[in-house]
């Protein structure tokens, strides 16, 4: 057989595939995915939706449309974008493949090979799987509470010759939960404009905040066009749609568009007219705010599940949105190993190691949970068994 590109050489299984795989196992209790409740999908409007968009007598539903994505849904997009700081138009969208396709194709626009992009440390796997086939080099900045540390990343930008991108997902950020603070979203924009480089701001979570202030996007404090910004209608409608867009200048958004043209033609018509009919027929806003409490209750019964049942010396993030918590563990604990051979032979429960989540150096002491469309009984046992196999591993 003729060789595989070198690009394929960076192109590994997802470590998140390989444990949602055994999601749907009876007697297993996962953790692992990033799935929103699916009983949080407004099923009854969209049902009304697509009978009418099938039954109305003509074939326009089915047939292609812009690759840019249909018109009157990028109309809508531009308005909920402008209402959260950031005015544009249907012009400045790309609608997407879901926030995935967003982060392929800004690698595959700006990155050539050996090319630097720098990631929070740790970052959203996805991303990993996105940029690897650019083939990158990764630097990556250490978080805390609030979020990318911008005096190490001035480091970074300073003592590294090829920084391309600056990728971060400032909102519950997957996979620790953390947000970035407003002083700390301005002083990243401030140093995209000194180190002439790119900001992905990449937001799927960001409509899912429970608690405390809603923060300005970071493409809303850009005045030179230097950020681009991705969002998703996966968590506020249902995943399953695979709609998603790009906030981006003109020559960016157009150039976008063309790689868009050349992967895929288009994203299907049929679910941008439907996700198009839904934000001009209900109120998106009210069907977010209802979901909340939902996603409030199941971070809260983890978390005090875990504070009941883990033992000493392990740590979580609280977020104040989103589906996750990062937890960490001793030192000496590896969770992959852990998980292999202790939760899931003997509790049948799965979460995601956090090594893959690493872009360099990886730690393999923590891991990913998601609280997200678990049970409460079945969340509670799981999250127990978890920790009386973790106190007799620690003793």
């Amino acid at each position: 057989m003729t060789s595989f590109a070198r690009r394929a050489e960076r192109v590994q299984p997802s470590a998140i595939r390989e444990f949602l795989a055994l999601a749907g196992t009876p007697g297993i209790t996962s953790f692992a995915g990033g799935y929103p409740d699916a009983s949080l999908f407004p099923m009854d409007e969209l049902r009304g939706i697509y009978d009418a968009l099938l039954t109305a007598g003509d074939g326009s539903a089915l047939q292609y449309t812009a690759s840019e994505g249909l018109p009157a849904l990028r109309a809508l997009v531009a308005e909920r974008l402008t209402a959260d700081g950031m005015p544009c138009t249907a012009d400045d969208v790309l609608i997407t493949q879901g926030g995935q396709q967003g982060l392929d194709l800004v690698a595959k626009l700006f990155v050539d090979a050996g090319d630097v992009i720098v990631t929070e440390r740790p970052t959203f796997l996805g991303a990993l799987i996105a940029f690897n086939p650019c083939e990158p080099q990764y630097r990556s900045v250490p978080m805390d509470d609030g979020g990318m540390d911008v005096d190490a990343l001035e480091e970074v930008l300073r003592t590294t010759e090829r920084v391309k991108i600056v990728y971060t997902v400032p909102d519950f950020q997957n996979p620790t939960g953390r947000t970035m603070s407003l002083a700390r979203r301005r002083r990243l924009v401030e140093l995209a404009e000194e180190y002439d480089v790119v900001v992905l701001e990449d937001s799927p979570y960001r409509e899912l905040r429970y608690e405390g202030e809603r923060l300005p996007t970071i493409k809303s404090l850009d005045t030179t066009g230097r950020v681009i910004h991705l969002g998703s209608f996966s968590k506020i409608l249902a995943p399953g749609l695979r709609l998603g867009w790009a906030l981006a200048e003109p020559e960016v958004r157009e150039k976008l568009a063309l790689l868009k043209l050349a992967a895929d033609t288009q994203n299907g018509t049929l679910n941008m007219r439907a996700a198009a009919a839904y934000l001009a027929q209900f109120d998106v806003e009210a069907h977010i705010a209802g979901m909340l409490p939902t996603y409030r209750h199941q971070r809260d019964l983890m978390l005090e599940t875990m504070a009941q049942h883990f033992p000493a010396g392990i740590t979580w993030t609280r977020a104040e949105g989103g589906l996750f918590t990062w937890v960490t563990f001793p030192e000496g604990l590896d969770l992959a190993a852990f998980q292999r051979d202790v939760l899931i032979p003997r509790a049948g429960v799965i979460v995601v190691p956090g090594a893959p989540f690493f872009s360099e150096a990886p730690e393999a002491h923590h891991a990913r949970m998601s609280y997200s469309g678990v049970p409460d009984e079945r969340m509670v046992a799981g999250v127990r068994a978890m920790g009386a196999l973790l106190t007799e591993a620690l003793a």
